[in-house]
């Protein structure tokens, strides 16, 4: 019987008994290979970043250690003073979001928001956001292209924009050898930057295509990196680590929206707390016909697409 590789997946989520499993696993040459992006990342970090606790067992005295180093290396490493939060779930909240898609017309302001506001690497122009044009009659995002150009809309056309999920069933997060990446209280996926170790599972479980991985570090000048920022969100993330969408936690647990939907100049996007009855997006789902992306799949998504 041949023996064949096999995913690391541990019981045990530290770091360090995840790397030593997939050298056990993989063997030496195979798993450098794989993680190669990391090197550089290690080369980075100090001891107290080697060295710090998952997110959640951290003490709140940890917390606030883990942040001043951090606001510190981002003026250090950006030259920008920014303030960090460590904003937590608003008890009573599922956040959930809709879009319209009979008035989306593909302009892209959405993208561009999110790439601003979460401090994305200028020069790979990343965001969390993708806009698929897409031809009538059909929500199968195989025979969408985000790299269309010219006026919109065009005829014939619609835009279908996807990011994050927020799965109820979440793949990626099944996934996670170390248990980085896991969804909280108000239903939002959160990852824990300092935490994961870029091995790119949940990149890889994800359907959606709505995960990115840090493959340089991140080029943002000083004078435009956004200084409110919160741990599990917008701050700045390291290279060799997977990022995603967080429906701008930074800010809707603050009790502001998403900056995609404030950048939406034809009121596509609707956002909201799906347990408040009174709210706009639960009439929407009670009174439209939604549709959610690969429902076969069975993942649940917090995220819903209608037309008037």
């Amino acid at each position: 019987m041949t023996d064949k590789p096999s995913l690391p997946i541990v019981e045990n989520f530290s770091r360090r008994a995840a790397v030593k499993g997939g050298f056990a696993t993989l063997g030496a040459a195979a798993f450098v290979a794989a993680v190669s992006p990391l090197r550089q990342a290690a080369s980075d970090k100090s001891a107290a970043e080697f060295m710090q606790q998952h997110y959640t067992e951290l003490s709140p005295e940890q917390k606030a250690d883990v942040i001043a180093r951090l606001e510190a290396e981002t003026k250090q490493n950006y030259g920008a003073e920014v303030t960090i939060g460590d904003d937590r779930p608003i008890p009573g909240t599922k956040f959930v979001y809709a879009i319209n898609l009979s008035v989306c017309n593909g302009n892209g302001n959405c993208v561009e928001a999110c790439h601003k506001e979460n401090n994305h690497d200028r020069s790979t122009n990343q965001s969390y956001i993708r806009v698929l044009e897409m031809p009538m009659g059909t929500m199968d995002m195989e025979q969408g292209t985000t790299t269309y150009t010219g006026a919109v809309p065009k005829d014939g056309k619609f835009y279908l924009p996807v990011q994050c999920q927020q799965c109820d069933e979440p793949p990626c997060v099944d996934v996670c050898p170390v248990k980085a990446t896991w969804k909280e209280e108000d239903g939002i996926v959160v990852v824990d930057y300092n935490w994961c170790i870029g091995c790119r599972y949940c990149e890889a479980a994800c359907p959606y295509h709505a995960r990115r991985f840090n493959w340089k570090k991140p080029e943002v000048p000083a004078e435009e990196v956004n200084p409110d920022q919160s741990y599990l969100s917008n701050r700045i993330r390291p290279v060799g680590v997977v990022e995603k969408c967080t429906y701008c936690l930074h800010r809707t647990r603050r009790g502001k929206l998403p900056a995609c939907l404030e950048a939406c100049p034809t009121g596509a996007r609707v956002f909201g707390n799906i347990l408040d009855k009174d709210s706009n997006l639960r009439w929407i789902l009670e009174n439209k016909r939604v549709y959610i992306l690969k429902e076969e799949l069975g993942t649940k998504p917090a995220f819903f697409y209608y037309f008037d």
